[in-house]
């Protein structure tokens, strides 16, 4: 299977250089000769064709198993037109009618399967039989468009018409995706889901009103932790700045580590991690992944919920528009061996990353002043009112590692551009200048 991929990426690599198709490749692939006439990517026709007809004798496997029906389909797509990404595709799907080789039609989304007739705009029922020809071209049908997040709001209009979901995780994986494969481009993609959730939350899409009466409190307040990740950002930037600033300036926050009131900070912060811990190895994973999702877990709210927030709220006062940015999920050989061996990328000088580098320099400025006060007054270290506060504040620390590494010790090309480092230790000793005097 590697050997057949490897292959076709050269294949693609060779179409693309030379801007035609071979004759090996034509001969090879009959019944697509009208790519030979499209003129871009984004301007032709549509082409459609039945690779595997399910309802042949003939379409089975090596083991005589019937093989389910395989349409390849390039919609239509003028430059005049928007075609609407994923979603677009999608519904051009939704509209070939008939083809149900393995026992009807199913829309295959982001992990999980659609029937059919839940797309065609259909109220769930019983007794409901599916008559494809009359359903052509007479209901409101497919995926929406005008949000980011259009498997949010499409998956909310279905059980609204009262379709119900199930959970169901195979031994075997189901599904098999790309994912971004560098920090930034990961954030950037994390920033687009929050801006969608946002964007449902405060409109009339929003899981509270649109599924009032619809569906069960519930399955809407089920809903509101993804549409207000971006609202997530407030509370981790205060974490993450206040009280490591405060520790700087000698005010504490937190009760003493003796004082009984200090129990329940303590309780949730060790009862939450743990429980996280244990359902993160309980899924399958690994203490090391466990620590590398919390690391992105703050990375996230620090940068990506922070620009979605703010977006979205200039785009409801009217004083910008949000742009859908596609993510790019393939690298060049150099980041992919980074990538394997789980080192970060930051070879891009980007608001995101002066942001990160900022707040790790500010911690680590914080940390050094807190422990200062420690090495002098060791004798009170457990009875001080400051350790709750040197504990977080070095806990961070602890998180940014990698980003201190970026900006100091890595002398590959993912390190952490010059600009950045410099910019994040000016403002960061600039925080702490304003906060001292």
């Amino acid at each position: 299977m590697k050997k057949l991929y490897e292959d076709m990426k050269k294949r693609v690599k060779t179409t693309t250089k030379q801007g035609q198709l071979s004759k090996e490749i034509r001969q090879e692939h009959k019944g697509f000769s009208e790519w030979t006439f499209v003129a871009s990517q984004y301007d032709h026709q549509t082409i459609l064709r039945i690779l595997i007809d399910g309802r042949d004798p003939k379409a089975v496997d090596i083991e005589g198993q019937t093989l389910p029906t395989l349409v390849y389909l390039a919609r239509e797509k003028r430059p005049q037109y928007h075609h609407n990404f994923k979603p677009g595709a999608m519904n051009a799907l939704v509209e070939l009618p008939g083809f149900d080789g393995n026992g009807g039609s199913s829309y295959v989304g982001s992990g999980c399967f659609h029937r059919r007739e839940t797309l065609r705009g259909k109220r769930y029922n019983k007794e409901h039989k599916a008559d494809w020809k009359n359903w052509i071209n007479k209901l409101e049908m497919g995926l929406k468009y005008g949000c980011r997040l259009d498997d949010i709001i499409t998956g909310l209009a279905i059980q609204c018409r009262g379709w119900r979901s199930i959970y169901f995780n195979p031994k075997r994986s189901g599904f098999l995706g790309v994912a971004p494969t560098t920090l930034l481009e990961s954030l950037i993609q994390q920033k687009g889901w929050c801006e969608g959730g946002f964007q449902i939350f405060a409109s009339s899409y929003c899981p509270l009103v649109n599924g009032h009466k619809n569906i069960p409190l519930k399955l809407q307040l089920s809903y509101c932790p993804y549409m207000l990740w971006a609202a997530n950002c407030l509370p981790t930037l205060y974490y993450v700045t206040v009280p490591s600033i405060f520790l700087l300036r000698d005010i504490s926050l937190f009760p003493e580590i003796s004082n009984p009131w200090a129990l329940p900070f303590i309780s949730v912060i060790f009862i939450h991690r743990a429980y996280s811990l244990g359902e993160f190895v309980l899924c399958g994973g690994t203490l090391l992944g466990w620590w590398n999702d919390q690391r992105m877990w703050l990375f996230k709210r620090m940068t990506s919920y922070f620009f979605a927030f703010f977006n979205v709220i200039l785009k409801l006062l009217g004083f910008s528009q949000l742009t859908f940015t596609i993510t790019t999920k393939v690298a060049d050989d150099d980041v992919s061996q980074r990538y394997e061996q789980e080192v970060m990328e930051f070879s891009t000088s980007s608001p995101m990353f002066t942001i990160l580098a900022t707040l790790a320099m500010l911690n680590a400025f914080c940390f050094a002043g807190g422990m200062k006060r420690v090495i002098v007054d060791v004798q009170t270290l457990v009875s001080q009112p400051f350790i709750l506060q040197i504990l977080l504040c070095g806990l961070l620390v602890l998180i940014n590692i990698p980003v201190y590494q970026g900006l100091f010790l890595r002398k590959d090309n993912g390190r952490m551009p010059t600009s950045v480092t410099y910019l994040s230790i000016m403002c960061a000793l600039l925080v702490c200048t304003i906060a001292l005097y």
